[in-house]
């Protein structure tokens, strides 16, 4: 593991034998980057996001907890991505960021106050990356959460771009607009011409697909109004809250493997 930047923040890279590398922010514990071992980038990074510290990244890995969305009274999507968390133990090719309530800025600490300990583990195997999440409830009392990791793909055709797996779905092609939940089957293959992924997930409940569409991306400050053609999100979810006993642990892993 090196120390590197992303933009103006702090971050580090890991790098495996065979070459490949993965960047992550540590504002956010964000996944900025995974490169196979063929220099093939497997992740959307949009040019125009924010890369200070100021907002969210918008696109690579974001870390979604303890709130999905708008589902709750709390800050949009939690807390986790607009964290600045710290390296809490490596290896060349892996590396634990960790996170506790204690460095959540007080502004949004406020809206959620809870006690939790966050460890989100990166690790590169072979042609694969594994994400690795763990909740601890360090409190006193049970709390409510929600979780994801909210993968933003790169594609080279959006209109070629093709996702096997979804229950009961015939494979699904992505057209204008797609903002879809369902039920977490384990495994699904997103396929574009020239690159095969295999998306696995433990411990989460939901696959979330999502593109924004050309008039969603014309509403983002942060993303290039022709952007939305070049990503597709799919991401392990636990969308619906589940509540965590005091003292009691969550993990949610998600392993992605390019074949092709």
């Amino acid at each position: 593991m090196k120390m590197v930047t992303f933009g103006q923040l702090p971050a580090v890279c890991i790098t495996a034998p065979d070459g490949a590398e993965a960047l992550i922010a540590l504002y956010g514990a964000h996944l900025a980057s995974w490169k196979t071992a063929d220099g093939r980038e497997r992740l959307f990074m949009s040019a125009q996001s924010p890369r200070d510290g100021s907002a969210a990244i918008r696109g690579g890995v974001p870390v979604i907890f303890p709130q999905f969305s708008t589902r709750g009274t709390g800050q949009r999507h939690g807390v986790a991505r607009l964290s600045h968390w710290r390296v809490a133990d490596n290896g060349d090719d892996w590396v634990e960021l960790a996170l506790n309530q204690d460095a959540v800025p007080p502004a949004l600490a406020a809206g959620w106050p809870h006690a939790f300990a966050l460890a989100l583990r990166f690790t590169l195997r072979g042609d694969a990356i594994v994400m690795r999440f763990t909740v601890v409830n360090t409190g006193a009392a049970p709390f409510d959460f929600a979780a994801a990791l909210h993968t933003y793909y790169a594609v080279e055709d959006f209109t070629q771009t093709v996702l096997e797996g979804l229950p009961d779905e015939s494979p699904l092609r992505f057209g204008p607009k797609l903002d879809n939940i369902y039920a977490a089957p384990a495994a699904l293959t997103l396929s574009h011409p020239g690159a095969t992924l295999q998306l696995r997930q433990q411990g989460f409940t939901e696959w979330v697909v999502w593109n924004p569409g050309l008039e969603g991306a014309t509403a983002l400050t942060d993303m290039a109004d022709d952007e939305w053609q070049r990503f597709v999100c799919i991401e392990p979810a636990l969308v619906d809250k589940r509540e965590l006993a005091a003292g009691a642990t969550w993990t949610g892993v998600h392993t992605v493997t390019a074949t092709l």
